[in-house]
């Protein structure tokens, strides 16, 4: 394990980077607060990053919570798949690697892609969790959102020439946000190949047709919620297009256990359009659930 400190993160207690085995890749993640403390780990969506959990990981660690936020596999600071290979189990298969890390069952809390891998962990392949969050993702996903979603990962093949162009490419995806006028904090989105400035996933991510599509199907997420026994929260995104009030009825049909929360105002990336909201309805389940 390679550490270093991020002096000058904001968020208290101080952050540390991490490099953790997965299934045959090097995962960047950080981590903070006390070592002896109840895990909670975060799983970014797909074309996201360990950033984009805003202060989620300060918050828990502020209460006595192991905060670790991981990039997954071909995202952010974690390694490329030699052969290009996303499906949906290499990305559970690193998430069985870190939680034997770990060295006792997390708190899950993932958003879309991170939330779909932890179902199938914890549901289907009995990967142990002290508890599961699902942000604005379930198994039934309507195609109107998803493929928003695609069509912006798809719509640079070429990169950027400033970090400009790539913030306005960003406030044109995401249109309910105001576009900022210090762009500086993309630098940590994108990377520089040839020039040009690039979003920072592997482009085979969404290109090869091996992506977590390929194993995404709706039978095994249905049988993942069924089978779900610890316990659970989804918390839908508002405005989300990806997540439909009839998508929360058939998840909670599936998992009558799981609790619900809907967070006004907020679109797909909840944690990032209402941070606030969004950790207090985290740290409420969790302190119920798994205290620290």
């Amino acid at each position: 394990m390679d550490v270093k400190n991020n002096i000058g993160s904001q968020a208290r207690p101080p952050l540390s980077t991490i490099s953790i085995k997965g299934a045959g890749l090097k995962l960047a993640a950080d981590i903070a607060g006390p070592e002896n403390g109840q895990p909670v780990l975060f799983l970014h969506g797909g074309g996201q990053t360990r950033a984009s959990w805003g202060r989620a990981v300060g918050a828990v660690a502020e209460r006595g919570y192991r905060g670790v936020t991981l990039d997954l596999r071909g995202h952010g600071e974690s390694e490329w798949d030699a052969n290009g290979d996303y499906d949906l189990d290499h990305f559970a298969g690193d998430l069985a690697q870190v939680v034997t890390w770990l060295g006792r069952p997390p708190v899950l809390v993932g958003a879309s892609l991170g939330g779909l891998t932890s179902l199938l962990a914890v549901g289907l392949l009995g990967l142990p969790a002290a508890g599961l969050v699902l942000v604005d993702v379930a198994p039934r996903l309507e195609t109107v959102g998803s493929d928003k979603i695609g069509a912006f990962m798809r719509s640079a093949p070429n990169g950027f020439a400033s970090l400009d162009e790539a913030a306005d490419a960003v406030a044109a995806y995401l249109p309910h946000r105001p576009r900022p006028k210090d762009v500086s904090g993309l630098k940590k989105n994108l990377r520089e190949r040839d020039g040009r400035l690039h979003w920072h996933w592997d482009p085979a991510f969404i290109s090869n047709g091996r992506g977590p599509g390929s194993t995404m199907n709706r039978e095994r997420l249905d049988r993942a919620a069924a089978a779900l026994k610890v316990p659970a929260l989804l918390i839908r995104g508002g405005l989300s297009e990806v997540v439909s009030p009839e998508s929360v009825k058939e998840f909670l049909a599936l998992a009558p256990h799981a609790e619900f929360v809907d967070v006004t105002g907020a679109d797909h990336m909840v944690a990032g359009d209402a941070n606030d909201a969004f950790n207090a309805a985290v740290l409420d389940f969790i302190g119920r659930n798994a205290p620290a």
